[in-house]
């Protein structure tokens, strides 16, 4: 059976509003089930429960239940304690805003984090042990406040003050936000990126999507086809859509047109490729980009090279195989081959050796493999003597 265990007092199923600010638009409707769940659980402290259990309770698998469980987790919302692979123990932790967390804490002071990793009370507990006002080895560390919770578990890591980048955080205050939300054009904006991704924007969205426009210095078009570009492409993240803009940053993109070039191209590229490898209808997987982007980038290949590779590939094997093609252009890049001229003089070289050894191996007589009809001595007849023998028999 599991435990669950709390680092606050829970008299009443009661849901925050961090939680239903921050959290909760989003996750998955089924996992926000799983976490009021057990809230609620909190409120029947000697009723012992376990996955099948919550599994039956909400009509849903136990596997559902764990991903749930997982998600909170990296949310760090909850703890997860396991023994020998098992799940024994769920600690539920307090909903933090960073903005309050550092509002609480004086810059003028260290604070000892011991008191962010105090060990959780059970749930039945009524509150946590007073905190000690020292450390032990006298180093004059401050602990945090009484009104700052211990919202971190013992085995829980203590997380980054923040997961922005250096840059977004000195650009992006909340009187810049502000700012930028009442532009006319960033309101068209944001209401177009909320279009083409099929929902309402998380504040995480709508920050990254004005660090692009006032960190990056992208113009308003190239943002939209940003968007438009990596949702045509099946990516709705905002971690793939920062990437892909972060790329662009480093070439030096600036306009939707050199946008348009430089996608068109790489398009062509990997579909040349998917060509030469004899596939059509599909687009190229991650792992075929990033061979495909390692034989032009890392080997410094030309199309028309790889292309030849690929051919070759489907030759021996019968087969599209990029790991076989991958082995063709590694060969080829060890021995210096840098065009298809190459290739012709390094095949004539291997069929010149070739022709050379089989010169040089002395020639074999051929004999007649043994089976079971010629695997015995062989007898001699001379049937001209038979036939005269028989003529003279007398009758």
């Amino acid at each position: 059976m599991i435990k669950l265990h709390s680092t606050g007092l829970h008299d009443a199923t009661v849901l925050s509003n961090l939680f239903i600010d921050r959290y909760m638009p989003k996750a998955n409707g089924e996992f926000v089930k799983v976490y009021i769940y057990l809230l609620r659980m909190l409120g029947r402290p000697k009723e012992a429960f376990g996955l099948s259990q919550m599994a039956d309770s909400l009509f849903c698998t136990e596997g559902d239940i764990l991903r749930a469980l997982k998600y909170w987790e990296n949310e760090k919302l909850v703890s997860l304690l396991y023994e020998e692979a098992e799940l024994t123990g769920i600690t539920l932790l307090v909903p933090w805003n960073e903005t309050d967390m550092l509002a609480a804490v004086s810059p003028k002071k260290h604070y000892n984090a011991s008191f962010l990793r105090e060990d959780p009370a059970p749930y039945h507990t009524g509150s946590s042990e007073p905190a000690d006002t020292g450390t032990a080895d006298g180093t004059g560390d401050t602990p945090f406040p009484a009104d700052v919770p211990a919202i971190y578990g013992t085995d829980t890591p203590l997380p980054a003050v923040s997961s922005q980048p250096v840059s977004e955080r000195k650009t992006l205050t909340p009187d810049r936000v502000k700012e930028l939300k009442q532009n006319e054009d960033i309101i068209q904006l944001l209401y177009i990126a909320e279009q083409y991704l099929g929902k309402t924007l998380t504040p995480t969205e709508t920050r990254k999507i004005l660090f692009f426009y006032d960190e990056l210095h992208m113009s308003v078009d190239l943002i939209d086809y940003l968007i438009e570009y990596c949702v045509g492409r099946d990516h709705r993240s905002i971690r793939y859509i920062e990437t892909v803009a972060m790329a662009w940053k480093e070439e030096g993109i600036t306009t939707v047109e050199m946008a348009k070039d430089s996608t068109s191209r790489y398009s062509k590229e990997y579909f040349s490729v998917l060509k030469a490898m004899g596939i059509t209808n599909r687009n190229p997987s991650d792992v075929e980009i990033s061979l495909i982007n390692t034989w032009t980038k890392d080997y410094g290949f030309t199309m028309d090279l790889i292309q030849e590779a690929c051919s070759r590939t489907v030759l021996q094997t019968g087969q599209p195989s990029f790991p076989y093609a991958d082995k063709i252009l590694q060969c080829w890049k060890d021995k210096k081959i840098r065009t298809l001229e190459d290739v012709r003089v390094q095949d004539a070289q291997h069929q010149k050796r070739k022709l050379e050894k089989a010169a040089a191996k002395p020639a074999q007589p051929k004999t007649s493999a043994p089976n079971r009809f010629n695997n015995f001595h062989q007898r001699d007849y001379d049937f001209a003597e038979y036939e005269k023998k028989l003529l003279n028999k007398p009758n």
